[in-house]
């Protein structure tokens, strides 16, 4: 019998690795990347929340730069208000507005409760407020960080007029419509925006209701020039404290 032989099967040659681009190649990584990228801000609940910068991150020196001027802050509150007081300045108003200039991480916690008592929690927010010795008081107290006068009836007629508004339903809403004004102050007589700028000007009997109605101003920015960042105050050629009627000036380059 004749044996078979076996049959011997064909070896394919290896076949070359198809050639990629490098540009493809890098466009695949970046995509790689961005995927693993994304796949970790979701997993730590960062989707969409801006990526810190080198420069935000703080290094434990500047923790205690900051802890330092903390206390700076409050040691000279302290100073500020034990001083001997001096003659007080006539007062022109029982009106004064007060606008927020400064203040920022150097404040201390006692600086910021009192900003945040009379309604300045950030910088270029103004009130307005009834001249009294416990107003002044709290005002010696943030003097660096405050400056305030007395406005004239156009420049409370102004920034009201510009820049007024209530808060309904947590949302702020211009005073473009009486029927608001009318609603809130009505049983006090006040049913309109110029009984309310008038109710404000001669710090009249139901002033707490309106400054409770109306929310802190917020101001524009002033160009640059106009405060010079100096904490010393307004007489002594800086920017904080009393300015006076002065204020009217500040009040028109900021409204």
């Amino acid at each position: 019998m004749a044996v078979e032989e076996p049959e011997v099967m064909a070896v394919e040659e290896p076949k070359g690795l198809d050639y990629i681009p490098e540009v493809i190649l890098k466009k695949r990584k970046n995509r790689d990347e961005l995927a693993f990228i994304r796949k970790k801000q979701l997993e730590l609940g960062n989707f969409g929340k801006k990526k810190k910068k080198v420069a935000d991150i703080k290094r434990p020196e500047d923790f205690v730069l900051e802890f330092r001027a903390k206390e700076v802050d409050l040691i000279r509150m302290k100073q500020r208000v034990k001083r001997p007081k001096s003659s007080p300045a006539p007062i022109n108003s029982n009106l004064v507005f007060i606008i927020r200039i400064q203040g920022k991480n150097d404040m201390h916690p006692k600086t910021k409760k009192v900003l945040n008592s009379m309604q300045l929690r950030s910088t270029f927010t103004g009130v307005f407020a009834k001249a009294t010795d416990g107003l002044f008081q709290k005002l010696l107290k943030v003097q660096p960080y405050v400056t305030y006068g007395y406005p004239s009836d156009k420049s409370v007629k102004d920034l009201i007029f510009k820049k007024g508004y209530t808060i309904i339903e947590g949302n702020p809403v211009p005073l473009t419509d009486n029927n608001i004004i009318e609603q809130a102050l009505g049983e006090h007589g006040i049913f309109c925006i110029e009984d309310l700028v008038n109710e404000i000007s001669r710090v009249g009997v139901h002033f707490r209701e309106v400054m409770r109605f109306l929310g802190p101003l917020k101001l524009n920015k002033p160009e640059a020039g106009v405060l010079r960042g100096k904490k010393r105050v307004f007489s002594d050629g800086g920017d904080t404290g009393n300015r006076e009627d002065k204020i009217n000036d500040l009040i028109i380059k900021m409204n």
